[in-house]
């Protein structure tokens, strides 16, 4: 009998509050069915996936899910290149479900650029939209490294200084307007979507 959700995400636990406030329509759907719902941080990418391949041996009776950046375009393989990494444990992964395996594409502060308002009104006077990459409507397209470039050049003159993922994210991450960013970034409109679907089947 299934008793709780976990996901397990690419990063700092300093990032948990932004990720709970992020989730929050699927956190209160889980607790509505009396389902506990975890968020648990994994450091690296490798980390994050060993301690999610540890969960699908030890939590048998949760529903165990892996959140991590996909680092590079999605190429429609994202998922079987996860399963090919050296930290993936094959006798454990054999029962999980592509459902389970999650990426923010490219990299989480992809989902920033979805929305740009909540950027200017957390960065405020100094910040510089103009400097950000890419279309919002299409965030996925976007490099990592034009998504951090950007990031740090559009946010260096304001008075929270340039953009710092410890210190600025969480903050971004309880802000973001969450339909925007699930229209544009179909990775993440695919998590909310499997988050729903295995809480209501759970």
């Amino acid at each position: 009998m299934v008793k709780e959700i976990r996901v397990y995400f690419e990063g700092d636990n300093a990032l948990r509050k932004g990720f709970h406030n992020f989730l929050k329509s699927e956190i209160d759907r889980a607790i509505q069915r009396r389902l506990r719902f975890n968020l648990i941080a994994g450091g690296s990418t490798a980390e994050t996936i060993k301690d999610f391949m540890t969960a699908a041996r030890a939590h048998k009776d949760a529903i165990n899910i892996v959140l991590i950046d996909s680092d590079n375009p999605n190429n429609g393989n994202l998922i079987a290149e996860v399963k090919r990494r050296e930290s993936w444990d094959t006798e454990a992964g054999a029962k999980i479900q592509d459902e389970q395996i999650h990426f923010m594409v490219q990299v989480m502060e992809s989902w920033f650029l979805a929305d740009r308002n909540a950027l200017k009104k957390y960065y405020g006077q100094g910040f510089r939209e103009g400097r950000l990459p890419g279309n919002q409507n299409n965030v996925e397209q976007i490099s990592k490294s034009d998504v951090n470039d950007g990031l740090k050049n559009a946010t260096r003159d304001t008075r929270k200084k340039k953009y710092h993922k410890t210190r600025h994210a969480p903050d971004l991450l309880s802000n973001l307007d969450v339909d925007k960013v699930r229209s544009n970034a179909p990775y993440c409109e695919r998590l909310f979507h499997s988050l729903r679907s295995l809480i209501d089947n759970a």
